[in-house]
């Protein structure tokens, strides 16, 4: 999946061939459908693209065996195109471009999405979807990246996720019988797809600190995922009895890792669901 050519360019973020030529995508019918969310994959634009998918335009993605609807990326911006329904540009991380779409909704803040210039780098949760046989993302998080760190430990990230399925992949190859010794339920023959929540639980656990995850919990918590605005960080501190400040600094955390996101504003946050 990683050939020797794709970070050998000067820059990270360097060149690319997947370019959409024809705008597209559909608007999400409900608020429920950006919600409907498997838990996020570090991805790179050529793992995108490269990336079967069984079936209509519709059905999931299959990226290193691994079932994925949901995806983080992080790149340049190119041919940014705002409209009043929604705000669309052209993601460059050195392997490929994507088009993403960011619907705008009477309820979204525009503040960071006005704040995007070509040139400027952005990491982009999103969904995956077909349209019109192009790759797009519907993405639900658009945020600036302001410490270039972030760009190199999504790489790693990606690198991760591919060797740890790979991984996992040959182990199921190797087993005579699926249902044992397969890290993949529900297997057969070892050649099922790894459901995302497999990998996303064992990922998104790993480096939590103990305040990180009382606020991650909280926010799992049935009640308020079903809360279509989120929970507002005053909540936060109020009920798990900490300062503002350190609540702040344990959901730009969790947001890093693709754990949660804004809703309707930079005050109201919920968490990804399925993890």
């Amino acid at each position: 999946m990683f050939s020797s050519s794709q970070f050998e360019d000067s820059s990270p973020l360097a060149g690319g061939g997947f370019m959409s030529s024809q705008l597209g995508g559909s608007t999400p019918s409900s608020a429920r459908e950006i919600r409907d969310m498997q838990g996020l994959v570090p991805a790179t634009v050529k793992q995108i693209s490269e990336a079967s998918q069984s079936g209509d335009e519709k059905s999931s993605f299959i990226i290193d065996g691994v079932d994925v609807a949901n995806v983080t990326v992080v790149g340049m911006v190119f041919n940014k195109n705002s409209r009043s329904s929604d705000v669309r540009f052209h993601l460059d991380d050195g392997t490929g471009r994507i088009e993403c779409i960011r619907w705008v909704t009477e309820r979204l803040d525009t503040g960071d999405l006005d704040a995007l210039e070509d040139g400027t780098y952005v990491r982009v949760n999103g969904h995956l979807q077909t349209f019109q046989s192009k790759r797009q993302l519907n993405a639900f998080s658009v945020r600036l990246v302001t410490n270039f760190d972030e760009v190199t430990c999504h790489y790693l990230e990606c690198i991760h996720f591919h060797l740890q399925n790979s991984k996992v992949q040959s182990k199921a190859n190797e087993a005579p019988d699926s249902s044992f010794g397969t890290p993949v339920r529900g297997a057969s023959n070892g050649h099922h797809p790894a459901s995302t929540n497999d990998f996303s639980m064992q990922y998104n656990a790993d480096g939590l600190k103990s305040f990180d995850k009382l606020v991650l919990n909280y926010l799992q918590q049935p009640s308020n995922i079903d809360r279509e605005m989120g929970i507002h960080v005053d909540e936060l501190s109020q009920q798990l009895k900490s300062p503002l400040e350190k609540i702040k600094d344990a959901i730009e955390f969790l947001e890093r890792e693709g754990l949660v996101y804004s809703s309707i504003d930079d005050y109201h946050y919920k968490a990804v669901e399925g993890l």
